[in-house]
């Protein structure tokens, strides 16, 4: 019997034994084991300073907690009221994460209790505790900022603020409301006061001006360190540039597309006409330029006489007088083997140097001229005494320019430069693809010294390496760099040089320029560098004066500078993206590039800069090839002459 009933007693003392340790467990008090609110540790028997105001609370404990009883064991406080909060257990169900409902005040002083109801899974209390810190100071940080209908460029540039200036900004604490006025400031081509609206909690405050901007300039808006926030918290000054819009408003009557150009093409040529070296009858560098006159351009100057004629803004006798005076000039003054200077003296015909050692020859500044002076004998009526002698006088001046000898001793290419000092020192050949093809067709043309076609294989056309190929927005470039260069290459050549139907091997130039334009002005209309202005309207990159001097503007080297002959010496290629840009220059910023000549040279509107010059280079090709785009006057007269039928051949051009 005692038998059986032992193992009834070792069963019983076994479960009492274990009944026991669970009530030790259970009886084991719960302790707090780390408090911190992010990386500083709270000292419970003091007040902890300096804490972050965006940092979550967490306490660790000896054993699991149990979930339900935190609600009611846990609370924070300022002396001001109680703070919301949401607190979650971490895995180990023995640490407490609080998180206050957005960020605590700067500045403050809290008190955290943790009461005896809070209790581990096991039963164990807690005897309770309290923790006194203090928040820092604290910042003042703009959290999101808008201006009223401005956009953004693609590198942040903000643009088209309206005049009635209004921004808001949104901070990370309310506004001590006094600081406003001093702390923001709004300067530029005015400065106008400003006023202030606060919202959501102070939080928000809606900035306006009291007057208008101005229109089309640059601002900048600063906000000092004087701003602070209600309980203190301090402000790092910050500033924003922008942009104001552009007045829509016609700054001239509105013209017709016709009376348009017209007027755009009268009001150039007087740069030709009225400042005119009074000497020599050529045409001076730029407005500022005095005495020294350019070659290059003053060829352009005696084709501009033909459209002046045509177009009744002077008689052919007045054009007659002065392709007279030119002509003789040009048979005095200074020539190297028949190649005039890129610069000379109108009043002596004596070659001013274009750097130290151009002093002497400049073939594709001859070429210029050269083409100009043929289209102008191809004009002329050879039954009219006056006229026919004029005739004899350029047939003279074209068959003394020595095309061939400008080949380096006979190298298969032209050569650009040579200096009666330096010889040929410079060591520019001349290859393409760039505004040059005129002087190729001309040497080739030439009946007295030609070049043979092999010097525009292998000097111009690179033996094919001139070809390009790629597309480009959409767009096949023939010839040439990466988005055709300057948009100069497809104006120059072509004033007199008809390209409609013109066609070597290596290219179809009308759509070799149309191309190039076409490319230019999807360029400005992406605009990758974020330049302020740059539209489907407001396009055109070529050489002309910049804020820091002279450059040649292309897609590859961006300066933020828009040249109006770009676009407008484009409309034959682009006529309606050309009369946009027009229109655009001319009714929207002729207050600023419209003058006394017609459009300056060049703007920027980034730089808040606007060119006072004109150079006789950019002003002559707006004229001509407008005139080819509505009449193809210059290129039907130029094509005439059979010599420059000869030379074309002689290159294998179809035409």
């Amino acid at each position: 019997m005692l038998k059986m009933m032992r193992p009834i007693f070792t069963l019983l003392f076994f479960l009492l034994i274990t009944a026991c340790n669970k009530d030790d467990e259970t009886l084991v008090a719960l302790e707090l084991t780390g408090a911190h609110i992010g990386d500083t540790s709270l000292d419970p028997t003091g007040i902890t300073e300096n804490i972050a105001i965006d940092r979550s609370i967490s306490l660790s404990f000896s054993h699991p907690i149990k979930q339900s009883s935190i609600a009611s064991a846990i609370s924070l406080s300022s002396d001001q009221a109680s703070v919301p909060f949401s607190a979650h257990l971490l895995s180990d169900n023995k640490t407490i994460t609080i998180t206050p409902e957005g960020t605590l005040q700067s500045s403050t002083t809290y008190l955290l209790e943790i009461g005896t109801s809070l209790t581990s899974t096991g039963g164990g209390a807690f005897m309770g505790t309290t923790f006194n810190f203090t928040t820092q100071l604290g910042t003042l940080a703009v959290t999101n900022a808008s201006i009223l209908e401005s956009d953004t460029t693609t590198t942040g540039r903000i643009q088209q603020v309206p005049v009635n200036f209004q921004a808001t900004f949104s901070f990370n604490h309310p506004i001590n409301e006094s600081t406003l006025p001093g702390a923001f400031d709004l300067s530029g081509p005015t400065s106008p006061a400003l006023q202030f609206e606060l919202s959501d909690n102070d939080q928000t405050v809606t900035v306006t001006s009291s007057s208008p901007l101005t229109y089309l300039s640059r601002y900048t808006l600063k906000i000092s360190d004087r701003l602070q926030g209600s309980n203190g918290e301090q402000f790092t000054e910050t500033n924003s540039e922008f942009y104001s819009a552009i007045d829509d408003t016609p700054k001239f009557p509105v013209l017709s597309e016709e009376a348009l150009l017209t007027k755009v093409q009268e009001q150039t040529f007087r740069y030709f006409w009225d400042f005119a070296h009074p000497t020599s009858g050529l045409v001076r560098e730029r407005n500022t330029a005095g005495n020294t006159v350019t070659i290059g351009g003053s060829g352009f100057g005696v084709m501009a006489l033909i459209v002046g004629v045509e177009r009744g803004f002077i008689t052919r006798q007045e054009a007659l007088d002065r392709w007279t005076k030119i002509v003789d000039f040009l048979a005095a003054a200074d020539r190297f083997h028949g190649a005039w200077p890129h610069w000379m003296n109108g009043e002596t015909g004596k070659t001013i140097p274009f750097s130290t050692k151009d002093n002497g020859g400049d073939l594709v500044e001859t070429a210029f001229m050269v083409q100009g002076l043929l289209t102008v004998r191809a004009y002329l009526d050879s039954s009219n005494t006056a006229e026919n002698e004029l005739i004899d006088k350029i047939t003279q001046l074209w068959e003394s320019v020595e095309w061939d000898w400008y080949t380096k001793d006979g190298s298969n290419v032209l050569y650009w430069h040579w200096s009666p000092n330096y010889g040929w020192e410079q060591n520019l050949p001349i290859r393409g693809y760039i505004e040059s093809l005129i002087v190729y067709v001309l040497a080739a043309a030439s009946p007295t010294h030609p070049i043979a076609k092999d010097v525009y294989e292998s000097g111009w056309a690179r033996n094919g390496e001139i070809q390009n190929g790629s597309s480009y927005f959409q767009q096949q470039l023939p010839l040439g760099d990466e988005y055709g260069g300057p948009l100069f290459f497809a104006h120059y050549s072509f004033l007199g040089l008809d390209p409609r139907n013109l066609s070597d091997q290596y290219a179809n130039y009308w759509e070799q320029n149309t191309a190039h334009s076409l490319i230019n002005q999807a360029y400005c209309q992406q605009n990758p560098k974020g330049f302020i202005g740059y539209s489907d309207e407001v396009w055109g990159l070529t050489a002309s004066d910049n804020p820091n001097g002279y450059s040649a503007h292309s897609p590859t080297n961006d300066l933020g500078v828009i040249t109006p002959t770009a676009a407008l010496s484009s409309f034959p290629y682009t006529p309606d993206a050309s009369m946009d840009a027009l229109q655009f220059f001319y009714y929207k910023l002729g207050d600023k590039l419209w003058g006394e000549h017609g459009f300056y040279d060049a703007f920027n509107i980034t730089e808040n800069w606007y060119a006072d010059s004109y150079l006789a280079i950019d002003q002559g090709p707006i004229i001509l090839m407008i005139e080819n785009h509505r009449t193809g006057l210059l290129w039907e007269v130029f094509m005439k002459d059979q010599e420059v039928q000869s030379g074309l051949d002689r290159l294998g051009f179809s035409y």
